[in-house]
């Protein structure tokens, strides 16, 4: 199973709406998939699921379930101020450890309104996900100016569509 992780709890994102589409491609060869968007995150889990309260949670343990029982993982990152969005590092810690995404295989998906792509966010996501263990495809799409190159579902800018297949393609090899 791969699970795509929508790396926001934003309602209505660009994020979710680029799982939509790589979820597309997925189907398209025939690869078993999911979506877990952080929107479905119970509102107090900070507070209910982390540290002390690890596993506590219920209705968290549910989401994080399919996250550490996935054979890989994908994950749309959006660049939030420099970084990915702090709800991102919040679903990390909530984690089993050390064995929660340790020696799986993940590819990461780079989705920002300027110009960078979201390189830095997935940068400090790469060294994070390397300190838990996790194997990362070295091919991570940036997709800079997302709103210029993305409408009605689907990406209009051929480079961005190479890159997405060629991922898909190298992580279903992965």
């Amino acid at each position: 199973m791969i699970t795509i992780v929508v790396g926001t709890n934003r309602k209505d994102s660009v994020s979710r709406q680029i799982a939509d589409y790589y979820q597309s491609l997925l189907d398209d060869k025939g690869a078993q998939n999911q979506i877990v968007d952080l929107v479905d995150l119970p509102g107090d889990f900070v507070g209910t699921a982390l540290y002390e309260n690890n596993g506590r949670n219920a209705a968290f343990n549910v989401i994080r379930e399919k996250v550490q029982s996935s054979e890989k993982l994908v994950f749309v990152v959006p660049e939030y101020n420099g970084s990915f969005p702090g709800i991102l590092k919040a679903f990390i810690d909530g984690l089993k450890y050390p064995e929660g995404v340790r020696d799986k295989k993940a590819a990461l998906i780079g989705v920002s309104s300027g110009v960078q792509g979201g390189v830095l966010a997935m940068a400090h996501l790469t060294d994070i996900f390397n300190y838990l263990g996790m194997n990362i495809l070295a091919l991570k799409p940036k997709l800079a100016a997302i709103e210029d190159n993305f409408g009605e579902g689907k990406i209009t800018n051929a480079l961005y569509n190479q890159l997405l297949n060629d991922q898909v393609e190298k992580l279903i090899e992965f």
